[in-house]
């Protein structure tokens, strides 16, 4: 009898060996590699299935100009945060990839989705890691419509596709992709050859046959999407869940969109009834504000084309320590530690023996550079202990030099903070300059992180 021949797959990409290595020369990661049969090199059923809906015709070079423009028709997935992260809404034959951490609300999100698609579109939902009891459970826990909606808890690739040849369903929803089984790796599910095999059959028969496709994909424990870099290459658009689940709040982004921006943020709100979309998030994120203490002021970001005001806290308190504490939450710790250098270089704030904490409330991550003069105001306040007036909003960029440069889209976050009740504004003079007068409200424009501190002190 011949000896079964095996080689070595690195589980972080995919790379294949003859041997066994310690180093993965493919991307450099270490204790990767796992021992996987060899299979026969005939051609396994689901790769037949998955070639039916192959374009058998050959395509031929055109120029440009003679290629008729096509406007995919968009579908309101009912969800009006979903459908704004999703460029506004759900594209026929697209495939979708959303990740995030285990209990966040992928799984809810998606139920309640394929509940509302299902009054107008034939819904299949599959799940390789629940029984069909389970999901009638949490439909029935967050009071979803039942009547319409198809079920299938199934895990092989083969199966799916002959149900869905059967049924032809609008819109597939796959939880999750790491359970699937295809018979064109002998791998175990979960694996980087299984994953792969399986995620471009389910991609190839959504693109021929125009069903839109949900994946959805774990992540580890680094908080990226597990299995190989091209099944992020493979979908249309790829969203992460963000949040703590202990947290009510969640937050969708979009970090790959063929059919939209890659910057929009969606807002849920987890409750008994599922995930509630949060349609004004600046005022939700604002009315827990804590009002008459020092060391809060309002930020305006702007995520993708939404303007959202949040807290921004901040506390300097004596240090004990021979090297003082930065601890901060929300932002990058490294831009913190250089404004806060930049406000005892250039502003004379004496923070070499202070114990700095920053915390952006509500559980936003702020990578916007508008956000400088705000932390630096709110450092400030807690250190010299006086109050910030609770209409007072803050927004500037701020260099090495102590100076203020302005802000990208200025005119719509002044706007968010008008609508909202701010009366007063402190923002770089440079945009104040395109920014008409606005009645009952204060702009003020300052060049320098001095003059800054000066006008709300």
């Amino acid at each position: 009898m011949a000896k079964e021949k095996t080689c070595y797959v690195c589980a972080s990409c995919g790379y294949e060996t003859a041997r066994w290595l310690g180093c993965c020369p493919d991307c450099g990661e270490w204790n990767t590699f796992e021992e996987r049969k060899n299979i026969p090199t005939a051609v396994s059923k689901t790769a037949e299935k998955a070639a039916r809906y192959q374009n058998t015709r050959k395509a031929e070079p055109l120029p440009l100009s003679d290629i008729q423009e096509k406007h995919e028709p968009r579908s309101t997935t009912g969800n009006e945060e979903l459908d704004r992260v999703l460029g506004g809404g759900l594209v026929p034959g697209s495939a979708i990839l959303i990740g995030g951490d285990p209990g966040i609300g992928k799984s809810t999100l998606l139920l309640q989705t394929a509940s509302s698609l299902s009054d107008r579109m034939r819904v299949l939902y599959v799940s390789g890691e629940e029984s069909a009891q389970q999901i009638k459970m949490r439909a029935v826990r967050i009071g979803v419509r039942q009547d319409r909606l198809y079920v299938l808890p199934e895990n092989d690739v083969e199966a799916i596709l002959d149900q869905c040849q059967k049924m032809q369903p609008d819109v597939l929803i796959i939880d999750s992709i790491q359970t699937m089984v295809s018979q064109d790796s002998a791998s175990a599910p979960g694996s980087v050859s299984q994953v792969r095999q399986s995620a471009g059959a389910i991609v190839r028969y959504a693109k021929e046959s125009g069903t839109s496709v949900f994946l959805v994909g774990h992540v580890t424990k680094e908080g990226s999407l597990a299995g190989p870099r091209v099944l992020e290459h493979m979908v249309d658009a790829v969203l992460y869940f963000e949040g703590d689940r202990q947290h009510e709040y969640r937050l969708l982004r979009a970090v790959k969109n063929r059919f939209g921006s890659v910057n929009e943020l969606g807002v849920f709100e987890m409750r008994t009834e599922g995930m509630v979309a949060v349609r004004n998030p600046s005022e939700t994120l604002l009315s827990q504000r804590a009002r008459g203490a020092s060391g809060s002021v309002v930020f305006c970001t702007l995520q993708g084309s939404r303007p959202i005001l949040c807290d921004l806290q901040a506390l300097a308190a004596k240090s004990f320590y021979a090297v003082p504490k930065r601890t901060v939450g929300g932002m990058d710790s490294s831009r913190v530690a250089l404004l806060l250098a930049v406000m005892e270089k250039r502003a004379g704030k004496k923070l070499y023996d202070q114990d700095v904490y920053i915390n952006v409330a509500g559980g936003l991550a702020l990578s916007d550079p508008a956000a400088d003069l705000a932390v630096c105001v709110a450092v400030a306040s807690s250190l010299m202990g006086f109050t910030l007036s609770g209409n007072l909003s803050v927004m500037g960029e701020v260099g090495l030099c102590g100076e203020v440069r302005p802000v990208a889209q200025a005119e719509r976050r002044v706007a968010e903070c008008v609508r909202l009740g701010f009366t007063e504004i402190v923002l770089p003079r440079q945009n104040l300059r395109k920014i008409p007068p606005i009645e009952g409200v204060r702009l003020t424009g300052v060049d320098t992180l001095m003059q800054a501190l000066a006008v709300i002190s």
